[in-house]
């Protein structure tokens, strides 16, 4: 009884986060990260690729970039996401502007990826 009760908990926390970081790519694609250092100018949109439509694959890819003073992005990382959707995921953020700031900057955005999206 108490590992079931231990196991809901789990199931409940993890559904929370995962709603939560819903609400966050959604904030993202709209050039508004809560907490952001630099103010986003251009958000590239990524694009839906063949293998995961055809695989019905949907979710958010995490990705860490690093901007220059100017607000170009320098380079990107992945934090967590499916795989076949973290290349796309990378080339957005690669392909996205920030505003210039006094110096090099880290900020993370989530990119959502769905059959709507």
């Amino acid at each position: 009884m108490r590992e079931s009760r231990r196991i809901l908990v789990l199931c409940l926390l993890a559904a929370l986060a995962a709603v939560a970081g819903l609400s966050y790519a959604v904030k993202a694609q709209t050039g508004e990260i809560p907490g952001a250092k630099r103010r986003v100018k251009v958000l590239a949109k990524p694009q839906y690729p063949d293998l995961a439509r055809r695989l019905n694959l949907s979710g958010v890819v995490k990705v860490e970039v690093t901007i220059e003073p100017d607000g170009k992005v320098k380079r990107t990382r992945i934090l967590g996401g499916h795989p076949v959707l973290a290349a796309e995921a990378e080339r957005a953020a690669m392909a996205s502007e920030f505003e210039p700031g006094p110096k090099e900057t880290t900020e993370v955005i989530d990119f959502k990826f769905g059959p709507g999206e």
